[in-house]
């Protein structure tokens, strides 16, 4: 009864606004960065083969957005977004959709904000606006073992509801999956942030389409103070059996780079545990350097015994102006039992330099 009068008095307080102005603005990041990466022949024959490469974003997945606004007086907004991501090295989209994000919504200062269609979800705005593993970037897009534990970051057909009090955030979201697509999911997340804390939680439960069930569950806290940030987080994910497309789906960011894929082991999940450590420090107004450890551990539904994983990324972020910086990371995987890359490698060294404008 709560839930359903606060979104009819959202609803009320949206119809009685009186007409104003909209405002519409793009926005954008392009990134493009060359990599190289140890141990990526195509074969075990060929396994030590390494790769070089021009790639479509080291530090940023390059995307081309329209935010929406329309001020309707008395703090009442209506608000859209639609994100595209693209290959900033071909031009080519990244994904079969074509709208990474498209929602619209309304907000209220009163009675918070809710939003419909495709947009992420709960675990990753918990993980990004909480404690996300660089202070001046979230993660490294080429390089993100961690964003695995957030079950691919967006759903679709997705109604979320978020509201804020002091220094609380809550959000609800609810995915109706209507029966053709394996994304029906019910989640919430909480956070809490004031002066150098900030500690959150979320859980998702996503649905396939034969009702099988994948569970999430993240929790961290972050420390700022001064030119230092400090995160630490915990995450684990548990798969039915027979939910092998979920699998599939989200293990692809476990190791992200483009020559990186798992073995038939590696995407068998039962449950997966994932520990993540990691600091920034601001040298100066332009220079910030990050490192990030991760540890996680996997049982599967199909093998006995559990296989383990270990990652560590280090990264320098130049800006050269408010909206251009270089950047420059290094990156080790080293993966056990069962698990290896899908050219029976177990380790992999990435070294990757670029550049990154924002607009």
């Amino acid at each position: 009864m709560k839930k359903t009068a606060v979104v009819l008095g959202l609803l009320a307080a949206f119809t009685s606004a009186s007409w104003a102005q909209s405002s519409v603005s793009l926005y954008g990041i392009l990134d493009v960065g060359v990599r190289y990466t140890s141990n990526s022949g195509l074969s075990a024959a060929t396994k030590g083969d390494s790769l070089s490469q021009v790639i479509p974003g080291g530090m940023s997945n390059s995307r081309l957005g329209v935010n929406v606004t329309e001020d309707m007086g008395g703090g009442l907004k209506a608000i859209a977004n639609l994100e595209h991501r693209l290959n900033s090295d071909t031009g080519t989209q990244t994904a079969a959709e074509f709208w990474r994000q498209s929602w619209v919504g309304l907000e209220s200062k009163e009675y918070g904000r809710l939003t419909l269609g495709r947009q992420y979800n709960v675990l990753f705005d918990v993980y990004t606006s909480t404690f996300s593993s660089y202070k001046y970037s979230p993660y490294i897009e080429i390089f993100r073992p961690e964003t695995v534990m957030a079950m691919a970051g967006r759903q679709s057909n997705m109604v979320k509801y978020l509201a804020e009090s002091g220094p609380f955030r809550g959000e609800v979201q609810v995915g109706a999956g209507e029966g053709t697509s394996p994304d029906k999911t019910f989640g919430a997340m909480l956070r809490y942030s004031k002066d150098e804390l900030a500690f959150g939680a979320g859980v998702l439960d996503v649905k396939d389409t034969a009702g099988r069930n994948v569970r999430g569950l993240t929790v961290g806290a972050a420390y700022t103070a001064g030119p230092l940030y400090v995160n630490l987080s915990w995450g684990q994910n548990k798969f039915d059996l027979g939910t092998d497309v979920l699998q599939a789906a989200y293990t692809n960011n476990y190791t992200i780079s483009p020559s990186s894929r798992l073995n038939a082991a590696g995407l068998d999940v039962k449950k997966r545990d994932m520990l993540a450590l990691g600091f920034t420090y601001q040298f100066s107004k332009e220079l910030n350097l990050g490192l990030q450890g991760w540890y996680a551990k996997q049982t599967h539904h199909r093998r006995a015994g559990s296989s383990k994983a270990g990652f560590a990324a280090a990264v320098a972020d130049y800006a050269l102006s408010k909206r251009t910086d270089l950047y420059a990371e290094a990156d080790y995987s080293k993966l056990g039992g069962a698990v290896s890359f899908d050219n029976t490698a177990k380790n992999r060294v990435g070294l990757t330099t670029g550049i990154r404008h924002r607009f």
